[in-house]
């Protein structure tokens, strides 16, 4: 780029920023702070703005000046959105919470319900050797959303996301087990393995926790329930790599 268009962009730039600061500024403008839908909206403005502080700040006037207005309600509602966007996940979901339990007959309470799910969801680690604790709360959360609302597409999100929590926990528990193994501590393995089988079947890891409950119940003396683990292996997943390495491992 010469220096005469990089001039020019900069320019174009400088122009541009005015416009969006006056256009910003003469919005505010005609709004009136004196009334409960111009403070609102103020609220809305800055935040639309990325003036989040500002817009706290302003939505939380709006709640305290005008606590009958429907601004009010709708300014709360507002602030949990601005908490959420920031990805202040602990901070949403208390405001989602708190809008829940004052308005549950409000029109917009299913995107409520659907955005606390989600701000619980969100506090979820990315690995699974990390704390999981909050996993429940937000299974609880979207079988709400799945209950209350079937057939939306708030169920169809919330079910996607429980999907993805169940994985995690099956790869935790899975992952909880394997440990157990290495250090060859065979019965606290087992009962591991077994709960992945119990809790979360059908998730792609019925194949690793047969066969390590197998060789886990083998190693404990619990032969019976080797044997049992591995046909079962032998016979739900004949082709898996686990089927090939538990022959001649457990006695059938």
């Amino acid at each position: 780029m010469t220096k005469l268009a990089r001039m020019a962009a900069f320019r174009t730039f400088i122009a541009l920023s005015l416009c969006f600061l006056f256009y910003s500024c003469s919005s505010l403008d005609n709004l009136d702070p004196s009334t409960a839908e111009g403070s609102y909206k103020i609220g809305v403005q800055l935040a639309a703005d990325g003036r989040y502080e500002e817009a706290l700040i302003q939505l939380a006037d709006v709640r305290n000046r005008f606590p009958y207005s429907q601004f009010a309600t709708d300014a709360e509602l507002k602030i949990a959105d601005i908490h959420f966007e920031r990805e202040s996940f602990v901070e949403a979901q208390n405001a989602y919470l708190l809008f829940k339990d004052f308005h549950p007959k409000h029109p917009r309470i299913d995107y409520a319900t659907s955005q606390l799910a989600l701000s619980y969801f969100h506090q979820l680690p990315d690995t699974i050797d990390r704390d999981l604790s909050q996993a429940q709360n937000a299974i609880s959360a979207f079988d709400d959303v799945i209950r209350s609302y079937p057939g939306t597409e708030y169920a169809k999100k919330a079910k996607e996301k429980r999907a993805k929590i169940y994985d995690m926990l099956a790869q935790k528990e899975l992952y909880i087990a394997d440990f157990y193994f290495k250090q060859k501590q065979y019965l606290s393995a087992l009962g591991r393995y077994e709960d992945v089988l119990r809790k979360f079947p059908d998730r792609g890891l019925d194949a690793k926790a047969l066969y390590g409950a197998a060789i886990s119940a083998k190693e404990s003396r619990e032969l019976d329930r080797a044997k049992s683990y591995a046909e079962r292996l032998l016979k739900n997943f004949p082709k898996s790599q686990e089927a090939k390495d538990i022959q001649g491992k457990v006695k059938l």
